[in-house]
C-alpha cells in the first residue's frame, strides 16, 4: 500500500477507505480483510469476473457437480461496475 495516497472518510452511517498500491504492485486485488481486530477478520470479494464466476458457480452447483452439468453453467461476463451499478452479461 501507498500510505499518502490512501484516504478514510467517514460520516453518520457509512465509512469509505480508499486505498492505493505502491508503485511496485501490479495485478487485481481479488478480496479484502476487515473487523475490529487482526483475529477477528471477515474477507469480502471484489467484482471481476473471476469471483462472479466462482460465487454462481458455487450457487449453481453447490456440490461437486458432474461434467454435463459444468457444461450447461452459463458464461458470465462483468461489464461495468460503477458506484450505483453493476452490469453483468449472462449467456
Amino acid at each position: 500500500l501507498l500510505s499518502p495516497e490512501s484516504s478514510v472518510s467517514i460520516s453518520a452511517h457509512n465509512a469509505v477507505v480508499g486505498l492505493a498500491k505502491a508503485p511496485g504492485s501490479t495485478g487485481l486485488w481479488d478480496s479484502f480483510s476487515f473487523g475490529p481486530e487482526p483475529s477477528a477478520l471477515q474477507e469480502r470479494l471484489f467484482v471481476s469476473e473471476e469471483n462472479v464466476d466462482g460465487f454462481l458457480g458455487a450457487a449453481l452447483c453447490p456440490s461437486p457437480c458432474s461434467q454435463s452439468a459444468l457444461e450447461r453453467q452459463p458464461l458470465i461476463e462483468v461489464l461495468d461496475v460503477t458506484e450505483d451499478r453493476i452490469q453483468i452479461r449472462v449467456e
